[in-house]
C-alpha cells in the first residue's frame, strides 16, 4: 500500500545521524530539499537509556523517525563482544519504539541488516527466508537483536495500527565508514590495510579463503531508498535493499588494491573464519516498486578511498 509523499518541511528525527548510515540519510534528505532534520550524537543522548531516549523524542516532536542507530562491527567485534551487541541494540530499538509510540509518531523506518537471514538460506535471499534456519554464529547476537526489531515493527503495526516499516540493507560502505581494523567491516578494513601496506611496503594479510561472495551497496543509494520506502511502502514484511549483484571477497580485494594503487603481495589466512558462504539479497520486491541503485562498485570504492584520504589517513 502506498503512502503520501513526505512534505519538505516534515520534521525528521534521524537516530544515529553521526554514523555511516545515519549521516548518509541526513545528507540525502538535505539534498532532496528536506529542511527540518533533528539528531543527537551518542555523546549527547544515550539511546540505551530509556528516559534519555523518551526525552529526546519528546523534544524533537518528529513527524518521522528513521532508526539508523545501532552498535555495529565486523566479524571480530561481533564474535568477541556478543553480549554488548545483543543488549545495546535491543535497548536502542526498544527505547526508540516506545518513545515513538508515546509521542504518536505514525511514520517510522527501522533499518536492520542482512545478517538476520539464515547462514545457508537459498540464494538470492528472499524476505520470506527470515527465521527458516540457523544464523551465522559469528554475528548471531547482533542478528537476534535485529530480528527482534523487525518483530517489534510488526507488533506495533498489528496492535496499534502504526504505519511503521523495516528495511534490510545489504553490506554498506561509503563516506563516514569505520576504518578501525578491530571493529570495521570487510570493505573499509581492506581500504585501510591496502593503503597502509602501500605506504609501508608491506604484505597485506586478509582473513579466510577469499571465496565467500558478498553484495555491497553504497550508503548514498541506501539514503535514496529510505526516502523512497517511507513514501511508497507500507507492509508488515521487511523489505530488502541491495544491488542484486555480488562478487567474491578475493575479487573485492583485487578491486580495492587497484583503487588504492597497491601492487604488492596479498596473503590469505585460511585459519580465520570466512563467515557465511554467500549473502546476496533478492531485491525484486524493491525493484518492482520502481527503485534501483545508481552507484557502481568501483567508482563507489574510489570515492570512499578519497574520503578516507581526506578525513582519516
Amino acid at each position: 500500500m502506498a503512502k503520501a509523499e513526505l512534505e519538505k518541511d516534515a520534521r525528521i528525527y534521524i537516530a544515529g545521524h553521526g554514523g555511516l548510515v545515519g549521516s548518509a540519510v541526513w545528507r540525502g534528505l538535505e539534498e532532496r530539499g528536506f529542511t527540518d532534520l533533528v539528531g543527537w550524537r551518542s555523546s549527547e543522548v544515550d539511546l540505551r537509556d530509556r528516559e534519555a531516549t523518551a526525552d529526546a523524542v519528546r523534544r524533537a516532536e518528529p513527524d518521522v523517525i528513521i532508526v539508523a542507530a545501532a552498535r555495529v562491527g565486523g566479524i571480530l567485534a561481533n564474535a568477541t563482544e556478543p553480549v554488548a551487541f545483543l543488549n545495546d541494540n535491543l535497548r536502542i530499538q526498544t527505547n526508540l519504539f516506545e518513545a515513538a509510540h508515546a509521542a504518536d509518531v505514525d511514520r517510522l523506518l527501522f533499518l536492520g541488516s542482512s545478517c538476520i537471514y539464515p547462514k545457508f538460506a537459498p540464494q538470492p535471499i528472499e524476505e520470506s527466508s527470515l527465521l527458516t534456519g540457523e544464523l551465522e554464529p559469528t554475528n548471531e547476537a547482533y542478528a537476534i537483536a535485529k530480528i527482534a526489531g523487525i518483530t517489534a515493527i510488526k507488533a506495533y503495526r498489528q496492535q496499534f495500527g502504526r504505519h511503521w516499516i523495516s528495511a534490510m540493507p545489504t553490506n554498506l560502505y561509503g563516506p563516514g565508514d569505520n576504518f578501525d581494523l578491530a571493529t570495521s567491516h570487510v570493505l573499509p578494513a581492506m581500504i585501510r590495510k591496502f593503503h597502509d601496506a602501500r605506504a609501508n611496503g608491506e604484505t597485506v594479510e586478509l582473513w579466510g579463503t577469499g571465496s565467500p561472495r558478498r553484495e555491497f551497496l553504497h550508503v548514498d543509494d541506501l539514503a535514496a531508498a529510505v526516502v523512497f520506502l517511507l513514501e511508497r511502502y507500507d507492509a508488515d514484511e521487511t523489505i530488502n535493499v541491495g544491488t542484486g549483484e555480488d562478487l567474491t571477497i578475493r575479487e573485492l580485494a583485487s578491486t580495492v588494491a587497484e583503487v588504492v594503487g597497491y601492487d604488492g603481495q596479498t596473503r590469505w589466512d585460511e585459519s580465520k573464519p570466512d563467515g557465511t558462504p554467500r549473502k546476496l539479497l533478492d531485491v525484486s520486491k524493491l525493484h518492482g516498486l520502481g527503485w534501483k541503485p545508481e552507484v557502481e562498485l568501483r567508482p563507489g570504492i574510489a570515492s570512499t578511498y578519497e574520503w578516507y584520504l581526506e578525513n582519516v589517513a
